[in-house]
């Protein structure tokens, strides 16, 4: 993975859907090697609280069992701070995707220690699940934390947050629905916000028209206790879905 560490998560983009139209992926995918406790996660918890990828949408009360509000996280990496969130806030049902299998099953096993019933996890290309599986107007928020920056120049073509990606997030959001990214990339977090005032439809939740201060609920990653150490920023853009 073209990352910091683990926590750094790509996404794929379709190259099926016409309003995409890329063949251009916003990842590497390298497997890593399962550990004996992922792979265990993966036998004895997937089928409990994994969502296998289908064509058709997914009914969220019917999967967890109750009407709370729910959030989408694309792209968790190991899944510790999307863990940490769903034990912070059992009031709100979490849903996250990751291509990476290892990845899941880190956080399948942090879903058994913190014994949450809160959470489901789908292991597959986030856009083709935002695409097929999540009905139109069925969140309440939806969460890009660190994706893959692509930092050099001819690479930002590959970059998840796209003007098409974000007005189709818009499509899957209730109203007053939230995006909320984060980046340690500051040319990152301008071209975030960039494209995000190229879009209609969006309210900033800055006082200042850029970048709010990280939300007390969005736990620190572990590589970004690192990056505060060594004097490295990190910036958070929350927009909410206009009525």
């Amino acid at each position: 993975m073209n990352q910091h560490d683990s926590e750094r998560h790509p996404i794929m983009n379709d190259t099926r859907q016409p309003q995409f139209m890329r063949k251009i992926r916003s990842f590497v995918l390298r497997e890593g090697r399962m550990t004996k406790g992922q792979q265990r996660a993966m036998d004895t918890y997937f089928p409990q609280m994994g969502v296998v990828f289908s064509s058709k949408s997914i009914d969220f009360t019917e999967l967890f069992g109750n009407t709370n509000p729910v959030i989408l996280e694309i792209g968790f990496g190991m899944g510790k701070s999307l863990a940490e969130q769903a034990a912070n806030h059992r009031d709100n049902n979490y849903l996250g995707i990751e291509v990476h299998t290892p990845g899941v099953g880190a956080c399948l096993l942090l879903a058994e220690e913190y014994e949450l019933i809160n959470l489901r996890v789908i292991n597959h290309d986030a856009v083709e699940v935002l695409e097929q599986m999540i009905a139109p107007e069925s969140l309440d928020g939806i969460q890009v934390y660190f994706p893959d920056p692509w930092h050099k120049k001819r690479h930002h073509k590959r970059r998840i947050i796209q003007t098409h990606f974000v007005d189709h997030c818009r499509t899957k959001l209730k109203p007053e629905g939230f995006l909320h990214m984060a980046t340690d990339w500051e040319n990152y977090a301008h071209y975030m916000l960039n494209v995000m005032k190229q879009v209609t439809g969006w309210r900033n939740c800055s006082e200042s028209d850029d970048f709010i201060p990280r939300p007390s609920d969005r736990p620190l990653t572990k590589f970004e206790h690192r990056g505060q150490k060594l004097g490295h920023g990190v910036w958070d853009l929350m927009f909410k879905k206009q009525s």
